[in-house]
């Protein structure tokens, strides 16, 4: 390569990187949606949670509101995600079981209805799951998942509050440890 060549590409490179600084300094957050008020002592993510009215696997809009109250743990996955698809049995005995009775598990996909519905179908999973599209990587950023990673679980107490945030494959030994201080 020659020296025109090297150049040529340091200033690409800096016009992108000064291009890229100049977006991130003046990008606008997106308004939150409008939607139903929120139990008082809410706040933050889990509040615009319980705004949220989804679809769920079969097309039918839930309101989010309804599991407001009771303690809640929910994990935003994508079927083209391996360890997603892997906790799944996992958190299905979970909510099945005597866990389930004191805490409600729910599932946010991240990936279109048709697809949602089609591994939904093919598993078959004890807890709700909704579709929430690409929307539902920037409501898991709300809690803490700046990277966007899958899979992503949020423990939510019944209080309204954040207990504890996953990044990865759950490890349920911790998270029933975490479960008994509930």
């Amino acid at each position: 390569m020659n020296q025109k060549h090297l150049a040529a590409y340091v200033v690409v490179a800096l016009a992108f990187a000064a291009s890229g600084a100049y977006v991130g300094l003046h990008k606008q957050e997106a308004a939150p949606p409008i939607s139903t008020t929120v139990a008082p002592g809410v706040t933050g993510p889990v509040a615009d949670l319980y705004k949220q009215t989804l679809a769920d696997a079969k097309g039918a809009a839930t309101a989010l509101a309804q599991y407001k109250g009771k303690p809640l743990l929910v994990n935003f996955w994508a079927p083209w995600c391996g360890p997603c698809v892997q906790e799944m049995p996992e958190l299905s005995a979970l909510a099945a079981g005597d866990e389930g009775k004191k805490l409600q598990v729910i599932g946010i996909g991240i990936d279109s209805p048709t697809n949602i519905a089609e591994f939904s179908d093919k598993f078959k999973i004890t807890y709700p799951v909704f579709v929430a599209g690409m929307a539902g990587t920037d409501l898991s950023r709300q809690f803490g998942n700046s990277a966007g990673g899958l899979p992503y679980t949020v423990l939510i107490g019944a209080d309204g509050q954040v207990k504890k945030t996953y990044l990865g494959r759950l490890k349920f030994d911790e998270l029933r440890k975490d479960l008994a201080t509930l």
